[in-house]
């Protein structure tokens, strides 16, 4: 009397299959733009920075430390100079920052 017969719906085919799929890709495709491709850009240019510190560079480590690279050590490692006659070894992963850039030094 107050209830109405309940039907049973058609079975929904591609449209609802579309309608699910491209919400999540446009998701994606923003996400990849606006978080992941910005962030592999920024990447790259601190591993060329980092692989192009020389001798004579200053500069600032991700703890702050401000020195000049008096020594490069391997492909890993360099020496700084923090202070006179205080030379120190870092990882080269840990410069954040080159402040000024010198001329290669002829050997």
């Amino acid at each position: 009397m107050f209830i109405q017969p309940a039907y049973a719906q058609g079975a929904g085919g591609a449209n609802d299959l579309i309608g699910t799929i491209v919400p999540i890709v446009l998701m994606l495709a923003i996400f990849y733009f606006l978080l992941i491709r910005p962030q592999q850009r920024r990447m790259k240019e601190h591993r060329e920075m980092v692989d192009n510190v020389r001798r004579g560079d200053e500069i600032v480590t991700s703890g702050g430390i401000v020195g000049k690279v008096t020594k490069l050590i391997s492909d890993a490692e360099i020496q700084v100079e923090i202070a006179e006659n205080t030379r120190v070894r870092l990882m080269r992963g840990t410069i954040a920052e080159v402040r000024s850039k010198t001329e290669p030094v002829k050997d």
